[in-house]
């Protein structure tokens, strides 16, 4: 049934949808990894670190709960399992990994819909921050990337993942002595993550020529990615909380400054130093390596050099 619905809409698509295809496309964008990232650090760094911090741990979890379920379920992308699926423009592009549960989903739950449950924030955001959820969930199966179940999995367990990093968030904050063992715990469980995705089986099935349909070496590059990134967050956390201790609390021309620098600087990292890292460690050690370090310059590295920077003018 769900490669129908995917047909049916495909044939609507073709037909007189090309127009909502085309927006999608743009709500897509908003579930990418690197949208995802440089939104979260933006918050982070600029607006709410008390937002920001639980958007990035909620994401972490997530980007683990999301490798672990793929590399489990081994779900081929719908194009593979019916040749008669045809993504839309490049989507195909942006669609790594197995099918289930989708990515894209799972990080707009983490964004969008981690705002969306926070009762805190003023209401007419967090039904937008639903809406726009909604809108990513459904663009990746209009547009023939993923199949109705990969993204409603994705969106209730992202969804339940942020619900319970916000109770996490909470239960540290009245018993802040236990962050270590928040770092332990979650460092253990990506770890784990990690060695189950390197000695696991996958599938391997062939096509009439006897190609190998999919690499499950290569599909497990996300779950390393989510294993780095998860990590990064988790001691970056840990270290600002104990020997830094940045504040959002500052003037708006002092956001606009932190903006401008802290994107700057983040795509000089992520486009420069991580590829090159990744080039010079091979295989799964690198990518978790590399995205150890694009995470730790959002968590750590970034907020101890404002901090160092803006000291001596520091507002009261």
């Amino acid at each position: 049934m769900d490669i129908n619905i995917l047909l049916a809409l495909q044939d609507f698509r073709n037909g007189v949808g090309a127009f909502l295809a085309d927006f999608l496309s743009k709500m897509t964008f908003l579930g990418e990894l690197s949208t995802s990232i440089v939104i979260m650090a933006v918050v982070y760094w600029c607006f709410s670190k008390d937002v920001g911090t639980y958007l990035l741990m909620g994401w972490s979890g997530n980007r683990i709960v999301n490798g672990f379920l793929k590399v489990t379920a081994c779900a081929y992308r719908p194009w593979i399992r019916d040749a008669r699926i045809l993504p839309y423009g490049n989507s195909i592009n942006t669609a790594t990994g197995y099918s289930f549960p989708s990515g894209h989903t799972m990080n707009a739950a983490s964004i969008f819909g981690g705002a969306s449950v926070r009762k805190d924030l003023p209401r007419a955001l967090r039904v937008t921050m639903g809406v726009v959820l909604l809108l990513v969930a459904f663009s990746r199966i209009y547009l023939g990337v993923h199949t109705p179940q990969d993204v409603l999995v994705g969106a209730v367990a992202g969804v339940l993942v942020m619900v319970l990093s916000l109770k996490l968030m909470g239960w540290v904050a009245a018993h802040p002595e236990k962050d270590l063992l928040v770092v332990c715990v979650g460092i253990a469980l990506s770890v784990a993550v990690a060695i189950y995705a390197a000695v696991k089986s996958y599938p391997t099935d062939y096509d009439a020529e006897g190609k190998l349909l999919v690499d499950g070496a290569k599909m497990a590059s996300d779950t390393f990615k989510g294993v780095g990134w998860s990590a990064a967050f988790l001691v970056g956390w840990i270290l600002e909380r104990r020997f830094v201790g940045f504040s959002t609390d500052i003037s708006m021309a002092r956001r606009i400054t932190r903006l401008a620098l802290g994107v700057l600087s983040y795509y000089f990292v992520s486009l420069i130093i991580v590829p090159a890292v990744k080039g010079w460690i091979p295989g799964a050690a690198g990518t978790i390596a590399s995205c150890f370090l694009q995470m730790f310059y959002v968590s750590f590295i970034f907020p101890w050099c404002v901090k160092r920077l803006e000291k001596p003018t520091e507002r009261a």
